[in-house]
């Protein structure tokens, strides 16, 4: 499913908008003219960076892929797939300099909508341990962990666990 054929709000052409802290947000699909920013942002963030080939990847895979503009400026992005029922948040990045300002809050709920109107029925996502930031978000959208992928994420001292957790969508007020 491209990313663009979702519009999980009454929008225009899959934006979304509002503002978080007195900037305006807008929420977009991403469009392959984002690649170079949104690599950056990726690079500035994780010690271990996605290459731009994995989001381009990810772009042809028709994965859901969307950013977050501040005043004109990319300020993180988000990426899930979505097939059978089902949803996995494979990246939710928000550029160090923007982070605390509830964007990746407004990203998780785009992307937990969109998981709706697509009719998936729960949202998996593996966090790293480490991230206590991160996973408090995701406590706090109701997410509840069921497992844990040992040495799945690169880590300065060799490798380290991900914790699996997963939401369920269906019976929720959509």
């Amino acid at each position: 499913m491209a990313a663009e054929s979702v519009v999980p709000y009454p929008h225009r052409r899959g934006e979304a908008s509002g503002s978080v802290l007195g900037a305006t947000i807008c929420l977009r699909p991403m469009q392959l003219a984002d690649l170079d920013a949104v690599a950056a942002i990726e690079a500035r963030a994780y010690g271990y960076p996605w290459s731009p080939g994995v989001f381009r990847d990810c772009l042809r895979a028709g994965y859901v892929i969307r950013v977050a503009e501040q005043g004109g400026v990319l300020a993180g992005y988000g990426i899930m797939s979505v097939a059978e029922g089902e949803a996995h948040l494979l990246n939710l990045c928000i550029d160090p300099e923007c982070q605390g300002q509830g964007i990746a809050s407004r990203l998780l709920a785009d992307l937990l909508q969109i998981a709706r109107v697509s009719r998936a029925a729960l949202l998996f996502l593996e966090v790293r341990p480490s991230n206590t930031v991160a996973r408090e978000l995701y406590r706090r959208r109701g997410f509840e962990c069921i497992g844990r992928r040992k040495r799945y994420y690169p880590a300065p001292q060799g490798r380290e666990d991900a914790l699996v957790l997963v939401k369920q969508l269906h019976g929720e007020d959509r």
